[in-house]
């Protein structure tokens, strides 16, 4: 997937501009970004830091969890010949 910077964002929208709408360029890039920023917030987004070190606390998870597996297998196959 084609990552785009938040100010690649912003440069897109303003040469996306007529021309004639171009002068009026620095208040329309407060204003995009504002308008980027407010609704990008409610997006309840993580950082990609974030992101990360939760797939890093799942993969560890994961490893556990099959470590633990494998345990009671174990376990499993050599209760039936404890019982018996």
């Amino acid at each position: 997937m084609d990552r785009i910077s938040f100010d690649d964002l912003v440069k897109r929208l303003l040469q996306s501009l007529p021309a004639g709408a171009r002068t009026l360029q620095r208040d329309l890039e407060t204003n995009f970004r504002a308008v980027l920023r407010a609704n990008l917030a409610r997006l309840d987004l993580v950082t990609r830091d974030e992101f990360d070190a939760q797939a890093r606390v799942l993969e560890r998870t994961r490893a556990k969890l099959e470590a633990l597996e494998a345990q009671v297998a174990a376990l499993e196959g050599r209760a039936p010949g404890a019982g018996g």
